[in-house]
């Protein structure tokens, strides 16, 4: 019975290893006879929907292969034409996401965003609460502009170090952990005193026996905690490795200082209170959410709004409202709601209620450890010394993208456009493509200065003219693999429409016509913020815009009431480490298990959708003017059906 055991269990180990080629060779397979028993264009096109939307949710291959399906399948079925299909891989989104790219690989090249980021955590404080507030700012103002996995990847290792030094310092000391010292008006006296304290806590004594043999014993003048003081470990010696002075002392002992990216020490010593492990949790998970939050204010913030934009756009071609400046006057508004009660929600899970405790900007109530952390701060930012003429380059180039895009087409006011005689060649791509195009011409190097001067040439080659961004810098950045996952929705979406299996799905949804709009938009944002915590995000976009679309011009709803709340809902995967990139990566520094995920996601989660539907059915309605079906969707729907 038990080799019987074994060997079932066996077997069950190597489909499990192999369930993805299973799934990849089973799925079509199992779906075929729909094609070859009704051998029609609907069937066809819905046969290739399924392989992709089976492929994309189990993830059983990359993403970016799992979009070439259509490619494929669709001119084999007679669905598209091969050259239609490549058409659908290359849209203008992609050259919209290029140019901020390229403006994203000269902010991280040059470092402007690590500067951002220490100005606002040193304007926040060390308090915990205001150093959450404050990573949590610096995080959404540079994932509106950022892909949300780059920023979180970014100012994860600066959050990690200031933990660090807060951990090494509670290591040292960790009984003064709540102890509040009424600071003087001039903290650098603070400081000096301890950097005494310290000097002291590593003098060492020697002592030697009356014998010939030689014996050391280590000790210091204030308490040590396992031989470590002050985050500093001493390593056991031999004699030879000490080298001893006429007066007894030791002139050389060997000192390890710990890495501060990582702790690699068991769980249950790495924290030295219960407070430090809730603040390290705090904070590694208000990264996320906050990155989170400020990829739903730009158009390209995420590329699931890319994804939105693009959709919309070639399904309601005389659709004239969705631009940078319309998207961001919507979702600013959600974004700020949303940073302040998120911030509220993690507060109150792991810092409490006291508020006052953890949010007070008063010196007299800092602790020692506020103070050693501000400290690290500031050294950090002292580190990148003044401000360099690429970062001001790259800043003002920064200013000018956001300015043209703001101004191309405002509504209320004639844009930038009007002053040329051809209307609709020009888009939000037309500015990223040209100004990411002149930081590969523009020198790194300030003109008519000496390159012995300059503070810039640490990061350009010898060169005098090399310019601000090479086509490695943005080559390491662009994500081909979205790029590839857009076409495929685009693929999927023309495929759906050629084929007339979008009209044969507004049927069959007909039976929803009496829920009222707000329903429907409720049920579409649960709906697809709970399909997003097990796939993709761009996936389950892909999957569902198609038919929410189709389902809006069926019951007479504007598109934009349910395409838009579902496109913002998609990114409220954050419940579980696989939800989107940024949780892995914060999951990665060991601060957080799957329960902490969970709690305080589900919490994100509520606040997002709440947050989402107080703003569609709220200042959402006259911007898109939402009250009434739009003749635009109207001819969409009348073609559609012919």
């Amino acid at each position: 019975m038990r080799l019987e055991a074994a060997a079932r269990m066996d077997v069950f180990r190597k489909l499990w290893s192999a369930r993805n080629m299973i799934v990849v060779v089973f799925i079509p397979l199992a779906l075929l006879p729909l094609p070859l028993i009704h051998p029609t264009s609907e069937a066809c096109c819905a046969y290739v929907l399924m392989v992709t939307a089976v492929y994309w949710v189990s993830e059983a291959v990359p993403l970016g292969a799992a979009a070439l399906v259509p490619a494929f399948l669709y001119p084999l079925f007679g669905v598209l034409k091969s050259s239609e299909v490549a058409a659908e891989y290359f849209k203008d989104t992609t050259l919209l996401l290029m140019g901020v790219i390229c403006l994203a690989a000269s902010i991280e090249k040059w470092n402007l965003h690590k500067r951002i980021a220490l100005r606002m955590v040193m304007i926040a404080g060390a308090k915990p609460g205001m150093l959450v507030l404050g990573f949590m700012c610096c995080t959404v103002f540079l994932s509106m502009w950022l892909s949300n996995t780059s920023t979180t990847a970014m100012v994860m290792p600066i959050a990690e170090a200031v933990l660090q030094q807060l951990i090494c310092t509670g290591l040292a000391d960790s009984q003064d952990d709540s102890e509040t010292a009424d600071a003087p008006e001039d903290d650098s006296a603070v400081l000096d005193e301890q950097e005494k304290r310290d000097r002291n806590q590593l003098k060492l004594i020697y002592h030697s026996n009356s014998d010939d043999r030689t014996k050391q014993e280590l000790a210091t003048f204030s308490e040590a905690h396992s031989g470590e003081v002050n985050g500093l470990s001493l390593k056991p010696v031999s004699n030879q490795d000490f080298i001893g002075n006429t007066n007894g002392h030791m002139s050389q002992v060997a000192v390890e200082i710990p890495n501060v990216k990582r702790v690699k020490a068991r769980r249950d010593s790495q924290y030295p209170t219960k407070k430090d492990h809730m603040i390290c949790k705090c904070l590694t998970l208000s990264i996320t959410y906050a990155a989170t939050i400020g990829g739903l204010i730009t158009i390209t913030g995420t590329s699931t709004n890319l994804i939105f934009a693009e959709q919309f756009n070639t399904r309601y071609p005389d659709a004239k409202v969705i631009n940078f400046g319309t998207w961001f006057i919507f979702s600013f508004p959600i974004a700020i709601i949303m940073l302040v009660l998120t911030w509220l929600w993690l507060h109150f899970l792991f810092l409490g209620c006291n508020f006052r405790e953890t949010c007070s900007l008063s010196k007299k109530r800092k602790t020692k450890r506020e103070i050693i952390s501000e400290r690290r701060i500031h050294e950090e930012y002292e580190k990148l010394g003044t401000i360099s003429y690429p970062e001001v380059v790259t800043g003002v180039f920064f200013v000018l993208m956001t300015l043209l895009w703001f101004t191309r087409e405002p509504g209320f006011v004639p844009g930038w456009t009007s002053l040329f005689e051809k209307k609709g060649y020009r888009t939000d791509a037309t500015v990223s493509v040209l100004l990411g195009f002149l930081l590969f011409l523009i020198p790194a190097r300030r003109p008519f200065s000496s390159s012995s001067s300059s503070s810039c040439c640490r990061n350009t080659e010898s060169d005098p003219l090399a310019p601000m961004i090479t086509w490695k810098d943005f080559q390491r950045l662009m994500p081909w693999e979205i790029v590839i996952l857009v076409g495929g929705g685009y693929a999927l979406a023309a495929g759906c429409k050629v084929s007339g299996l979008s009209v044969w799905i507004g049927r069959q949804l007909e039976p929803m016509s009496g829920l009222p709009p707000w329903a429907v938009t409720l049920l579409a944002c649960l709906l697809v913020s709970t399909v997003t915590e097990f796939a993709s995000n761009p996936a389950t976009l892909t999957v569902f815009l198609p038919i929410l679309s189709t389902l809006s011009e069926t019951l007479l709803i504007n598109p934009l009431q349910t395409l838009i709340p579902a496109t913002m809902c998609v990114s409220f995967g954050v419940m579980l480490p696989v939800g989107n990139p940024p949780n892995a990566i914060v999951f990665s520094y060991s601060h957080l298990q799957i329960s902490d995920m969970v709690k305080a996601g589900f919490g994100v989660n509520l606040i997002g959708v709440a947050v989402v539907m107080l703003a569609i059915t709220t200042w959402g309605v006259p911007l898109f003017n939402l009250n009434e079906f739009p003749a635009w969707a109207a001819a969409r729907n009348v073609t559609g059906s012919l």
